[in-house]
C-alpha cells in the first residue's frame, strides 16, 4: 500500500533557488543571523551538528536582497535532496552534491521582491515552480514558426466597361483600371496593359470567343500619364498602313490587364467587354473658328471640313461636336454638344467667365461613328459689358419736408444697386447717393421748401455697368 503520510521535512523535495550577482552579489546575506545559528541553521540535517539549535528562520524582504549594484543576475534552479552546499555565495563553477540535480538555469534581471532565509536559501512554493516552467515554455512557443505559406497570387479583375472611338488616325481607348484581383484584395504589383483584336469581314458575325491577338502591349510607364482618378483614356495611334486596311473591314476589339508573378511569370485577367469597330476616312481638323458674346449666349462659327486626311473629297459627314472646357487645359474638354450646322449658340455660361471650346467633325457609316481631330482649342473671354435695364415705375411725393421716392426693382442676378440724380430749375441731374442703394427707395430731406425738383433712378450691375436712366418725375416742396 502507498505511503499517504507527508514526507519529513529532511527528505521532502523542494526547489531551491540560488543567486550570484556578478558584482557585489548577495555579499549582504551572510551579516544577517547570529553566532551558530546564522552559520548552521541554513544547513541539511546532513550537514548540522545534531546538538546544535536551529531558531526559526529570519526572513529577508525588499532591500535585503537587492545587490549592491544593479546588473545581471544568474539564477540556477535545482532539486534538492539529503544534501546541499554550505557556501551559497561561490561561483556559478562551484561544484555541487550528487544527489542535487540542475533543473534550469535562467538569465534575467535583479527581481525586485523574494523571500529568503537567513542563509541566502528560498523554498520556491509548488505554485511558484508551475509558473516558471509555463513561462519557460511560453517563451520557447514564441519563436516557432508556422508552416510557409505559398505567394499570392495577384490575378487583376476584369475590365467591363471598355469603350473604343476613333478620332482621326488614332483610337481613343477608355475604360475603368481594375484595382483589385480576382482574390478580392487590393492590386500591389505593377499593372500591364494589352489591347487584343480580331478581324471580321464585313458584314460577318462575331462569335463568342473570336480568336484574339496582341495589337498593343503597355507598361506601367506608358499608359500612366493617361490615367485620372482610377479612368484611363489612352490614344492608341493607327500605323498609316492600318488606317487604310481597316478601312474595309470590322474590328474586334478587347482590353486585358496582367501581373508579374514568380520569375516573372504573366499573371493574365480575362478579356474585357468587346467592342466592334470599322476605321472610316475623316477629314483634317475644323478650322477659322469665331465667336460673338451676347447677354444671353455665346455664339460660335467656323469652316466646314473640305479634304479628308487622304486628299480625297469628304463624305459620311454628319455634322460637328462641340467640346468645352473652363481651363483650356489638355485632357479637360468635356462634350457640350452636337451641331448638325458650322456654328453654335451656348447658352449655358455666365458673363465675366472664361472659356475654350474645340470642335470635331463627325462622320456616320452604318452604325459606326467617327471624329475628325479636334481644332485648336480657341478660348472666348465672356466680359459682361451689358448693363441692366432702366428701372421703371419711379414715383415722388412730399411729406414731412423731405421727398419720398419709390420704384420697381430690377430683376437682374448681377445687381448691384441703384444711383438717384436730382435736378432743380433745369441744371444737369447731380448723383445724391455716393454708396449703391440696395432697395428701390429713398427719402431726399436735403430740399428746401418753394423749390422744384426732378429725379431719375440707374441700376448697376456687379462689373459696374450702369443702365440708362429711368424716366424723370418733378416734385414742388411747398412752404
Amino acid at each position: 500500500m502507498r505511503d499517504s503520510s507527508p514526507p519529513s521535512p529532511e527528505n521532502q523535495p523542494s526547489l531551491v533557488i540560488l543567486g550570484a550577482h556578478h558584482s557585489a552579489g548577495l555579499s549582504k546575506l551572510a551579516a544577517h543571523g547570529s553566532g551558530s545559528a546564522a552559520s548552521t541553521c541554513g544547513k541539511p540535517p546532513a550537514f548540522r551538528p545534531a546538538q546544535a539549535p536551529c531558531s526559526p528562520p529570519r526572513r529577508l524582504e525588499g532591500s535585503a536582497f537587492q545587490p549592491a549594484r544593479r546588473g545581471l543576475f544568474r539564477t540556477q534552479i535545482f532539486r534538492k535532496g539529503k544534501a546541499f552546499p554550505q557556501d551559497k555565495r561561490r561561483s556559478r563553477k562551484s561544484s555541487l552534491p550528487d544527489s542535487s540535480v540542475i533543473w534550469t538555469s535562467l538569465r534575467h534581471g535583479v527581481p525586485q521582491r523574494r523571500t529568503l532565509t537567513s542563509a541566502g536559501v528560498t523554498t520556491a512554493p509548488r505554485a511558484l515552480l508551475l509558473a516558471q516552467v509555463a513561462g519557460i515554455i511560453f517563451l520557447l512557443a514564441c519563436g516557432v514558426q508556422g508552416p510557409p505559406q505559398p505567394p499570392r497570387v495577384e490575378v487583376p479583375g476584369r475590365v467591363t466597361d471598355l469603350t473604343v472611338d476613333q478620332v482621326g488616325r488614332r483610337l481613343e481607348i477608355r475604360f475603368t483600371l481594375p484595382h483589385l484581383a480576382v482574390d478580392g484584395e487590393r492590386l500591389t504589383k505593377p499593372l500591364e496593359i494589352e489591347i487584343l483584336r480580331a478581324h471580321l469581314p464585313s458584314g460577318s458575325q462575331a462569335s463568342k470567343s473570336p480568336s484574339m491577338v496582341l495589337w498593343t502591349r503597355l507598361q506601367p510607364s506608358q499608359w500612366a500619364h493617361y490615367s485620372n482618378e482610377g479612368k484611363l483614356v489612352y490614344p492608341a495611334p493607327l500605323s498609316e498602313e492600318e488606317y487604310k486596311s481597316w478601312q474595309g473591314e470590322d474590328s474586334l476589339i478587347a482590353a486585358r490587364t496582367l501581373t508579374r508573378g514568380l520569375r516573372h511569370h504573366a499573371l493574365e485577367s480575362e478579356i474585357s467587354n468587346l467592342v466592334r469597330l470599322r476605321v472610316l476616312e475623316v477629314s483634317s481638323p475644323v478650322e477659322r473658328m469665331e465667336s460673338r458674346v451676347t447677354e444671353k449666349a455665346i455664339e460660335l462659327r467656323w469652316q466646314p471640313p473640305g479634304k479628308t486626311l487622304e486628299g480625297l473629297g469628304v463624305k459620311y459627314l454628319a455634322g460637328y461636336r462641340v467640346y468645352r472646357s473652363t481651363t483650356g487645359k489638355a485632357g479637360s474638354f468635356q462634350l457640350l454638344a452636337e451641331s448638325t450646322e458650322p456654328r453654335y449658340s451656348d447658352q449655358d455660361f455666365e458673363l465675366g467667365h472664361n472659356y475654350s471650346y474645340e470642335v470635331r467633325a463627325l462622320f456616320k457609316e452604318g452604325g459606326t461613328t467617327a471624329e475628325s481631330e479636334a481644332s485648336q482649342p480657341y478660348e472666348v473671354i465672356a466680359r459682361d459689358t451689358f448693363p441692366p435695364a432702366r428701372p421703371t415705375g419711379l414715383t415722388a411725393l412730399y411729406t414731412s419736408g423731405a421727398v419720398e421716392l419709390v420704384w420697381t426693382a430690377n430683376s437682374e442676378k448681377d445687381l448691384a444697386g441703384y444711383y438717384v440724380y436730382r435736378g432743380e430749375s433745369g441744371e444737369k441731374p447731380k448723383k445724391l447717393n455716393i454708396k449703391l442703394l440696395q432697395t428701390p427707395i429713398l427719402r431726399d430731406a436735403s430740399v428746401e421748401p418753394g423749390h422744384t425738383y426732378s429725379y431719375q433712378v440707374t441700376a448697376v450691375d456687379l462689373s459696374n455697368n450702369e443702365s440708362p436712366p429711368s424716366g424723370e418725375v418733378e416734385v414742388e416742396t411747398r412752404d
